[in-house]
């Protein structure tokens, strides 16, 4: 089922009579001739949970926001920054009105004035490809001034980010927005509240799967959208999967619909040269590896099955480890791309970071002993919780999660036995 995804139904879906004619901006439309609050409620009832990472729930989010508050903002993530997610991308490219739909939906529910979509530097070409979407939108009254008669205005512009991971982070993300360092902000107060938003005003900030599945709910109802995945995880699920496979790619699956198994083998075309699956990344590098047990490789694909495992859906950016890797040097390569993308401003992760990669480069050319494992163990587990943003704990989970599923990898380059592995 493609709710995301359209243009493998409907060829050319990303042109703008081809969208209209298949009922696009029909649920904007809806939208308009509902009370901001009914469209809030309505997305608040179909539990539609965040698709960025947090996997919040977003009709939540949107209700934090103050209507007596006159200036107001809805703010894409398109950032798509988190290793091995490259879904976002593909929904911009071929389905962007279903984006600029659903952005405005979630504009008109908090009655914000414009809406922003915050693009890493690399997607130029999909920036400039949106802004002509957006005029045709535009042109057909969709954007801009007194929108189809409704009295209500709103804007929608492209922004595009200089590149770093910490930017997907949405207080950053706000602070890149404005021309400012792209580092995170002490909270409260938050980006719903006033002074801790866009330009310090209320604002929503969304992942774009999440928005591209607005249209479908206002359209369809809530009931209909909670009939798919499971009471828990509603709605598809794009699961981006790369690594070891022999068919990489972006898959739409109803979430709870398949395993990892059937994602992997069925879908992903299995492991090359039939090698045995040694670990899996279930949300890229920020996710805790888990170990391809059958008891993982049969686990349902929702954000719940895989908390009861001790990781985390996520952006579902799934990387596949086949038996071949010393899981040591993948951790190592994680921890370098943390080391690089910290912003530096908060002290546990800019220095442990720093000290991870020391000690794991010291390990890995043979010079290590059991303790330096300890101690990295130790560096990691201190890094958790302390940080403003969450990167402090993304780049624990490499070292803390490798430690503790596959200790024999470090033993290996160490020689003796490991007190962390039993930890």
């Amino acid at each position: 089922m493609n709710i995301i995804f359209r243009e493998k139904d409907i060829p050319n879906i990303r042109e703008f009579d081809v969208y209209v004619k298949h009922d696009g901006y029909k649920a904007f439309e809806k939208a308009l001739r509902m009370k901001p609050i009914d469209v809030i409620n309505e997305v608040k009832a179909s539990n539609l949970r965040g698709r960025g990472g947090a996997g919040f729930p977003t009709g939540v989010k949107w209700s934090f926001i103050p209507q007596s508050e006159p200036i107001k903002y809805v703010v894409v993530n398109a950032d798509e920054s988190e290793t091995g997610t490259f879904k976002d991308r593909q929904i911009m490219e071929n389905n962007p009105h279903q984006l600029i739909e659903g952005a405005l939906i979630a504009a008109w529910a908090i009655q914000a004035t414009a809406v922003y979509i915050y693009l890493r530097g690399e997607f130029w070409d999909i920036a400039h490809a949106l802004d002509k979407h957006i005029e045709d939108a535009r042109q057909a009254g969709y954007v801009g001034e007194n929108i189809k008669g409704s009295g209500w205005s709103c804007e929608v512009y492209t922004h595009l980010g200089a590149g770093a991971y910490i930017c997907g982070e949405e207080s950053a993300l706000l602070n890149s927005l404005e021309g400012k360092l792209g580092q995170p902000r002490v909270r409260p107060p938050f980006p719903a509240q006033k002074g801790g938003g866009l330009y310090s005003e209320p604002t929503v900030v969304n992942n774009v799967e999440t928005l591209a599945n607005v249209p479908f709910i206002i359209m369809n109802g809530a009931d209909e959208y909670k009939k798919i995945g499971t009471e828990q995880s509603t709605g598809t699920k794009i699961f981006c999967v790369s690594g070891h496979v022999n068919n990489p790619g972006n898959f739409e699956f109803p979430m709870g619909e398949i395993t990892f198994r059937q994602l992997i083998f069925d879908h992903a075309g299995g492991i090359p040269d039939g090698k045995q699956i040694k670990a899996i990344l279930p949300s890229g590098g920020s996710g805790p590896i888990v170990p391809a047990t059958d008891e993982i490789l049969d686990t349902p694909l929702t954000y719940e099955d895989l908390q009861k495992h001790g990781t985390i859906l996520g952006s579902a950016s799934i990387i596949i480890l086949d038996e071949t890797v010393d899981i040591t040097w993948a951790a190592s390569k994680m921890t370098k791309f943390f080391k690089h993308e910290s912003c530096g401003k908060c002290t546990p992760c800019r220095e442990g970071t720093y000290w991870l990669d020391k000690v794991l480069d010291r390990i890995l050319r043979g010079e290590g002993k059991p303790s330096d494992v300890d101690l990295i163990n130790n560096i990691a587990a201190n890094m958790q919780g302390v940080t403003l943003c969450a990167l402090g704990d993304f780049a624990a989970n490499p070292i803390l999660a490798t430690i503790k599923h596959f200790p024999n990898d470090f033993m290996a380059h160490v020689g003796g036995e490991l007190k962390a592995a039993g930890d």
